[in-house]
C-alpha cells in the first residue's frame, strides 16, 4: 500500500495546524487548530474488506512526574511508551480518502464522541487519561486529536499515521476501545500496511 498524509512530509516536523498544542512564548503551550490531517490511500490489495488508521506517538513519558514542570526537564533517557492520537476503525472499503478537518477541527474540550464518525468508527485516544484530573477539559476523547508533547520534553516526539488493509467487514469492537483494544482485534486480519511519520516539539530549545 501507499500512504499520503497531505502537508506532512516523511521524517519532517508536522505544522501547527494539525496540532492539539502550539508554542506559547508566555504560557509554552496554548490550543492549536488541531485539524486531523488529509489521508490518501492506494494501491489496495485484493481482498480488502475495511481499512482502520492508527496514529501514535511512541516517544511519551512512561513516568509523568516532571511533564510541564516549571524548572525541570523530561530526561531523554527516560523510558518511553506509546500514546494514541488517533483510532478509526470499520472504514468500508471503497474508501481511499480521509479529508482534512473531517474527523477534527479544532480542540474540543472533555472531548468528541465515540463510535461511528464522519468516516468509520471511533475509538479512544490516551488524551482521555493525560486529561482525566483536569475539572475544564477531563471527559472521553474519541478520533483524532493531534500532538501536544511536553514543552519540557529532552527529546523530540515522532508521529506515526499508519493504514491497515484488513480482510474483515468489521473488527468488533464497541463501547470505549482504545489502541490496544485495536491491534489486538487486527491480528491475523492485515493483508497489507503503510505508514508515514512526522515530529513535533514545543521545546523552544529543540525547535
Amino acid at each position: 500500500m501507499k500512504l499520503e498524509v497531505r502537508g506532512i512530509e516523511d521524517g519532517q516536523p508536522i505544522p501547527e495546524r494539525f496540532a492539539f498544542g502550539v508554542y506559547s512564548s508566555t504560557d509554552h503551550m496554548s490550543f492549536g487548530p488541531n485539524k486531523n490531517p488529509e489521508l490518501v490511500w492506494d494501491q489496495v490489495p485484493d481482498g480488502t474488506r475495511s481499512f482502520a488508521v492508527i496514529m501514535f506517538d511512541p516517544d511519551v513519558p512512561s513516568v509523568a512526574d516532571d511533564v510541564n514542570k516549571e524548572g525541570r526537564t523530561v530526561a531523554a533517557d527516560l523510558p518511553r511508551v506509546d500514546f494514541f492520537h488517533w483510532l478509526l476503525v470499520d472504514i468500508p472499503a471503497d474508501t481511499r480518502r480521509i479529508p482534512e478537518g473531517e474527523d477534527s477541527d479544532g480542540v474540543a474540550p472533555k472531548g468528541k464522541a465515540g463510535g461511528p464518525g464522519p468516516i468509520g468508527v471511533r475509538g479512544v485516544n490516551n488524551y482521555t487519561q493525560f486529561l482525566a484530573g483536569n475539572p475544564d477539559m477531563g471527559g472521553t476523547y474519541c478520533g483524532y486529536d493531534g500532538p501536544c508533547p511536553p514543552w519540557n520534553d529532552e527529546i523530540i516526539h515522532h508521529y506515526h499515521f499508519e493504514i491497515f488493509a484488513l480482510d474483515v467487514d468489521s473488527l468488533g469492537l464497541e463501547g470505549e476501545f482504545d489502541g490496544n483494544a485495536v491491534r489486538e482485534a487486527m491480528k491475523g486480519h492485515v493483508l497489507d500496511s503503510a505508514r508515514v511519520t512526522g515530529t513535533y516539539t514545543l521545546n523552544p530549545d529543540l525547535r
